[in-house]
This record gives structure tokens, sequence and C-alpha cells, in this order.
């Protein structure tokens, strides 16, 4: 295994043409600096300079080894580069979970564009998960950070979140509808009306939740179609196939052909979080959680 220090004396040497200038530069003794010397050509088992009294000079051999020593020491430094940026968090590599409703809120692009303006050398993995994986790929270390839809369980040993976005849900209506000329909108007006929602799984609460959210309210909907995600619900609506609940967000993400109407007495948001790991301490996390908090 070669020395970097004598690599490095090597080509102080090679470049100063004499032993008693780059021991100068190095700020070493002559003598030192010609052992070292020699201890690496006695190493590499050849002769890297021809000697004429206080003169040194390359042969052949040591010209072709001092273009790859200067690229080892190139590469060297740039690996002690890499190695502090790591420790103050400009560079390295981080796993962030979402789900859909903290891009349609802009969470994610907003984080992004400042995370890449300050640390352009970062190595970001976006993962779309529901909320519970999350949560387990966040205490199994597959995630640093995850946009969630609730917020860490309480008392949790080993996860903490913060509230980033809360959002009203807002009424979309297909143009054509006889609701677009109501101007304040009750829930009388919306009992039995066939209705779209977002069920993301079988096993998802989310139906049994704005059920009783819009009971409370005073309306029963009729459920008729069950989609996977909010943007399709509001292309059944646009195509004329029943009201739907989407973040107030989505209004302009929406295809033609919607009216969106705000439903102040409706018990229903979304809400999005960010979650981490309590005892993650590093610097980049501490900088996120900031930049997201703002």
């Amino acid at each position: 295994m070669l020395d970097l220090r004598q690599i490095r004396y090597f080509v102080a040497v090679a470049e100063a043409g004499n032993v008693g200038r780059a021991a100068g530069q190095l700020h070493i003794s002559q003598s030192p600096l010609s052992r070292q010397i020699i201890q690496l050509e006695e190493q590499l088992g050849v002769a890297l300079f021809e000697r004429a009294k206080q003169r040194v000079r390359l042969n052949a051999e040591g010209k072709a080894f001092l273009a790859e020593a200067r690229a080892l020491l190139a590469s060297a430094a740039r690996l002690e580069d890499l190695g502090r940026n790591l420790a103050s968090g400009a560079a390295g590599s981080l796993a962030i979970g979402y789900v859909e409703g903290a891009v349609h809120a802009g969470l994610v692009a907003a984080m992004l564009r400042e995370f890449r303006r300050d640390r352009p050398d970062f190595h970001l993995q976006l993962r779309s998960r529901r909320t519970a994986a999350q949560f387990e790929d966040l205490r199994s270390r597959v995630l640093d950070l995850g946009f969630v839809y609730a917020p860490a369980p309480q008392g949790d040993p080993d996860l903490d979140s913060m509230l980033v976005r809360r959002e009203p849900l807002v009424l979309a209506i297909p143009e054509g509808d006889p609701l677009v000329d109501v101007i304040d909108i009750r829930p009388s007006h919306l009992d039995g009306r066939v209705w779209i929602t977002v069920v993301r799984q079988p096993d998802d609460t989310n139906r049994a939740q704005f059920l009783a959210a819009c009971v409370e309210a005073g309306f029963v909907p009729d459920i008729a179609y069950e989609t996977a995600d909010p943007l399709t619900s509001l292309g059944l609506v646009s195509a004329g196939l029943g009201l739907a609940t989407v973040q107030e967000s989505l209004r302009a993400a929406a295809p033609p052909g919607i009216v969106f109407r705000d439903l102040p007495w409706f018990g229903r948001s979304v809400a999005i979080h960010l979650a981490w790991r309590r005892n993650d301490r590093r610097a980049v996390i501490e900088d996120l959680r900031r930049t997201v908090g703002e």
C-alpha cells in the first residue's frame, strides 16, 4: 500500500528539481525527505530520479509515475472534500417518502427547489408511500423523511413529526350541474347526490371517515364511484358523473368542465405532516425540517 505522504513528497521533489528546495516548500528537513523518496523507490522496485550533485531529475520511469501520482493526489483531495461535505451535510444521499397530497400542495417541489439550491451535490430519492408504510420505512431506515397524512403515533419512542400544511376540502361540481347556480351551498343541496370518493387501498378508512363527516354535516351522499386518487375523481366530475371533494390546491390542476365551491361548514380537510426519526441529528435533516416548516 502506497503512502500518500511519500507520493506528495515525490511530486514536490519532481516539480522542484531539487531536494533542498522541495524540503523548504514542505517545511521539513532535507535528510528525512531524501529518505522518504528512497523508501518509495525501494517499495516500487524502480528508480524514479537521476541524481547528480545537488540536482535530481526524473528519469523515464519517474515521468510516467509523476502523471499517475498527481492524479492520485487529486483523487485523494476530492475524497477528503467529500468527507468534509458529508460531515457538514453538504453532500450525501437522502430517501424521502411522500403521499400524493404533499405533491398537490406543492410541498415536495418547494422543498426540493430550496434543497437543490443549497446542496447541489446531494442525491435524493423520492418514494411514493402510504402513511403507515412510511412510518415503518422510517423506523427501518429505508426513509430519512416522510410527508404523511397523519402525525407520528403519540408517544412513539422512535418517530416525531410536525404539521406543515392543512388545506380545506372544496366541492367539485360538473360545469352543467344545477348546483353551479347556487350561491350558498348547504348540506340539503348535497343530500342523496351521486358522489365520487377516493379509496386508495381496500382497507383504506377514507370512505368511512368521509361518510361520517357527511352525516355529521347533515347530508348522506350516494357514493357511486371510488377512485385511487383525487385527480381521477376530478376526471369523473369533469365527465359529469358526480360530485367530489378535493384539497383546495387541486383547483389549479383540475381538468376543464369543473366549477369549485367552498364548503366552510364541512368538517373535513387534508393535513400534511413531516415525519422523521427522533435520533437523527444530522444537520441536513434539521435544515430540511426548517425549510419545510417556514
